[in-house]
């Protein structure tokens, strides 16, 4: 009998560019989707034809792709368009203004983990810029336009090896940053409380700390550390975002876990930030399957493993929040922070604790219909009196049904005091009565979409004063980190 085969057929979603893993030279791509799922392909001619998922899942890909929008762009670039992605700085073509800017204080590191895009043992030199080169940079950021950047990281390495990083983090509040977070692994500051505090006080009171499991096998970093981590947290009155480096091969099974653990500590955790793994270097299409994961199947394992709780339906793609933007702006007249990242970038949701119960946002409020309703008024409110503000803003409450939210949260006056206070405490107070939940996936170069890098809103700031789009920085390290960081090496 002859064998039957059938073509599975493809629908173009998207042209757009990309990378050669080999050769790195600029490629024409394609998104499509392929039985439910999404895809990325691209052809060199002289190393052939190079395919990757994109996205797990076509349909979470579709209720994504709704909420595009190209932001700001700076009135002050760096540097001019030559050849994207190789004229960052940012160039004057760049989508997004710099939303949170990453400042690496040192590469050396207590940890020397295989995923992670770099530390001193490995490149060979250590970097570590002067309090000098650091308050030249902070400068910098603070005199973008036309959004002066106000949230910063401070990354490594392992920056808690610095012994000047308490004066680091009072330097970038003297400037102005209204959220300075500390990344890292933790072990300093469970071995050392009075750290802990000095940091906290000194104005960094958000912990990014590397958590990839709730057993010593997923979390060979700092799984015997947690206990006395969570210690210090609560000693000096820091909260936790859980950031676990998501793999397939490693520590998929425990998401629903991971996200159990943060909600039992969640007086000292604000939230999990999971960051499927970017697969740096050179690795067959085998070896890359093995490990691969997106953001959909983070979505779609959280779902499985917390019997539903939290749902596929729950999350919203990072430019959704841009409503709320163009709300604040139509109020003050001012250039406000605009979340202008591309939609396949990150996802998430706000939960909330109703005893043990996980209660998502969106189980009490109409996020859809009020994401509308802000896009809409928006444009109102430019024009508006106060009287007719105010009856747009009252609106706000037709979306929120209390009687669904969780005992004693009073979400109208949570979501109306972010909204029309419009300042950085209000937001806090949202954020400190839930519990965050968020995915950011960063490329490499097998799925490297060069136009995910126009839009990306995390730049790394280098001494040189420029401000480099993470998967920029990090995906073509000889071209930016690396190159950047040895000129300023001392040894």
């Amino acid at each position: 009998m002859q064998e039957v085969r059938f073509q599975v057929r493809e629908r173009l979603l998207e042209n757009t560019s990309s990378l050669c893993p080999e050769c790195l030279r600029v490629l024409r791509a394609e998104v499509f989707e392929r039985g439910g799922k999404v895809y990325i392909r691209k052809r060199c001619s002289e190393h052939g034809e190079f395919e990757d998922l994109y996205w797990s899942s076509y349909e979470l890909y579709e209720r994504a792709r709704r909420y595009a929008h190209d932001g700001k762009r700076f009135e002050n670039p760096r540097t001019k368009l030559e050849l994207c992605p190789f004229s960052c700085g940012p160039c004057e073509a760049h989508l997004s203004h710099t939303a949170l800017a990453n400042l690496v204080v040192t590469n050396r590191c207590n940890l020397s983990c295989w995923y992670c895009f770099y530390y001193s043992e490995r490149v060979g030199y250590v970097y570590e810029p002067s309090l000098a080169d650091i308050e030249r940079m902070l400068r910098y950021l603070r005199s973008q336009k036309p959004v002066p950047c106000n949230a910063l990281q401070l990354t490594g390495g392992e920056p808690t090896l610095r012994e000047d990083i308490v004066e680091i983090v009072k330097l970038a509040k003297r400037l102005g940053f209204g959220h300075v977070q500390l990344n890292t692994n933790g072990i300093r500051l469970a071995e050392n409380r009075e750290l802990a505090r000095q940091i906290a006080e000194a104005g960094a009171g958000t912990v990014y700390l590397s958590f990839d499991g709730v057993t010593p096998e997923t979390n060979q970093k700092n799984h015997r550390h947690m206990p006395k981590i969570l210690e210090s947290a609560r000693y000096a009155g820091m909260k936790l975002v859980l950031v676990p480096t998501v793999i397939r091969s490693r520590n998929m099974h425990e998401l629903g876990e991971i996200l159990r653990f943060a909600s039992s500590n969640i007086d000292a955790v604000r939230g999990v930030n999971f960051q499927p793994v970017s697969l740096v270097g050179r690795m067959p299409r085998e070896e890359r399957l093995r490990h691969r994961v997106t953001i959909p199947d983070v979505i779609l394992a959280l779902e499985e493993q917390t019997s539903g709780e939290v749902s596929r339906y729950d999350f919203y793609p990072v430019p959704s929040i841009t409503a709320l933007s163009h709300v604040v702006e139509a109020l003050t007249g001012k250039p406000q922070y605009e979340l202008s990242t591309h939609f396949a970038c990150g996802m998430a949701t706000y939960v909330f604790l109703d005893g043990q119960r996980l209660v998502p946002i969106t189980r009490f409020v109409d996020i859809e219909g009020l994401l509308e309703y802000l896009n809409e008024s928006a444009v109102r409110l430019e024009s508006a009196g106060m009287v007719e503000r105010l009856r747009i803003l009252a609106g706000i409450r037709r979306f929120v049904d209390a009687r669904a939210a969780p005992q004693g949260l009073k979400v109208h006056a949570l979501l109306f005091n972010a909204i029309v206070r419009h300042d950085y405490r209000a937001l806090a107070r949202f954020h400190h009565s839930s519990l965050f939940i968020g995915m950011m996936h960063f490329m490499d170069l097998y799925n490297y979409d060069i136009a995910r890098v126009k839009r990306c809103a995390i730049h790394y700031v280098t001494p040189d004063l420029k401000a480099i789009p993470f998967c920029a920085f990090n995906v073509l390290p000889e071209h930016y980190r690396e190159s950047m960081q040895r000129s300023y090496a001392r040894g």
